[in-house]
């Protein structure tokens, strides 16, 4: 029972790490995405603190009351089938895919707290109008595609750059890796890289929509990689040195703080952002196969490797994480402030397939008439990955 019930709350876990951080992009203004889709990490984060401080044993980690930790996971759930029926449904999907104008503009009247929505519901439009002139995008379409292929490889990178930066790994196995570090009680260690954690969500929710997407990004995978250097120094020479004891627990606390910077956040809404909205409910179900796939690997993995490598297991993760800063710095693009169509745009247009191409002079769009759509900016005639970043 204890493993279907962990089954269902997998397929349960799967399927809301993609749904949530689409929808939230979907309904979130342009200028405040970034900070919308951030506070989907920061409540899996709480969700993780909450998690290890009830597990203490002093608490309900102990022998006869784990099932009832195992048990509180029914609260967030029930909450959620409370609260989630007055939600409203994405303006987006109403438009674009069901064609119902008037319910998108309800809809966005009841997020936005105004009536004035017509710049949302004319961006809206030019969306559509350019999906209407193309076909139906599946899974084996976003590999085929040269429109598709460039930002979905950045998709994939970004969400194995999260997992394989080694981030459950230390998670994981933070208690033991306190332990071998002298700490003697490192249970308490373990719970303050959760608070570490937290605390560093907040603060990267209140920079992404300043420093922009790629830029958080590429200071959070620096950061983890000279603190993977620190706890393989640490650890190696701790028996020598008893005061690197307290370098291994800076380092992984630097180490958790990079994470919640970029590589934590920033993947999973990013994703989202790099997608029209034909195209993203596929590459959304790609990226978060990938996601979970690398967490699946890195925790059936980890011990092994630790074993065979013992104190330089970190430097592994030091060069993948080497790898995907190379990676984000050449390839991906600055997504602040973008539309969703500006930035397919771009892709298009570094494809050599501007999807810019003449329209009908009329095509109906949410019940209403849209005309040729505004001339593309200058911008999107640069390849995305030569775009400049977004001034500081």
């Amino acid at each position: 029972m204890i493993i279907v019930g962990r089954l269902v709350i997998g397929v349960f876990c799967g399927l809301c790490t993609g749904l949530t951080p689409m929808y939230v992009g979907e309904i979130s203004p342009t200028a405040l995405r970034g900070a919308f889709g951030t506070l989907h990490q920061l409540g899996v984060v709480i969700g993780i603190l909450i998690a290890q401080i009830f597990g203490l044993e002093f608490l309900l980690g102990s022998d006869m009351l784990w099932p009832v930790l195992l048990a509180l996971t029914i609260l967030p759930a029930v909450l959620q089938s409370i609260m989630l029926p007055f939600c409203p449904e994405s303006p987006r999907y109403l438009l674009i895919v069901l064609n119902k104008e008037e319910e998108a503009r309800k809809a966005l009247e009841r997020l936005r707290g105004h009536e004035d929505v017509q710049e949302d519901v004319q961006e809206m439009k030019e969306e559509g109008l350019k999906m209407s002139m193309e076909k139906k995008v599946t899974i084996p379409e976003l590999f085929r595609s040269p429109v598709y292929r460039q930002p979905i490889i950045i998709a994939i990178i970004l969400q194995l750059s999260q997992q394989l930066s080694g981030i459950n790994a230390v998670f994981y196995y933070s208690t033991g890796i306190f332990a071998t570090a002298g700490v003697t009680q490192p249970i308490y260690a373990t719970i303050g890289a959760g608070v570490v954690n937290t605390v560093f969500t907040v603060v990267s929710l209140f920079l992404v929509e300043r420093a922009g997407r790629r830029t958080l990004h590429l200071i959070g995978l620096a950061g983890m990689a000279v603190c993977a250097l620190l706890m393989t120094i640490s650890l190696a020479l701790v028996k020598t040195n008893q005061a690197l004891s307290y370098l291994a627990i800076v380092a992984v606390f630097g180490f958790v703080a990079s994470f919640e910077m970029g590589p934590g956040p920033i993947p999973w809404f990013i994703v989202a952002e790099l997608f029209s909205q034909g195209p993203r409910p596929a590459a959304m179900a790609v990226s978060g196969f990938s996601n979970w796939t690398a967490n699946f690997l890195v925790g059936l993995g980890f011990p092994k490797l630790a074993e065979i490598c013992d104190a330089y297991v970190f430097l592994i993760f030091m060069v993948l994480l080497i790898f995907f800063f190379i990676f984000t710095f050449l390839r991906v693009p600055e997504t602040k402030g973008r539309t969703f169509d500006d930035i397919a745009q771009g892709f298009a247009a570094s494809a050599g397939k501007s999807t810019a191409s003449p329209a009908p002079e009329a095509v109906v769009v949410g019940g209403s008439e849209s005309k040729d759509p505004p001339p593309t900016s200058p911008n999107e005639k640069v390849p995305m990955v030569d775009l400049p970043l977004e001034k500081q």
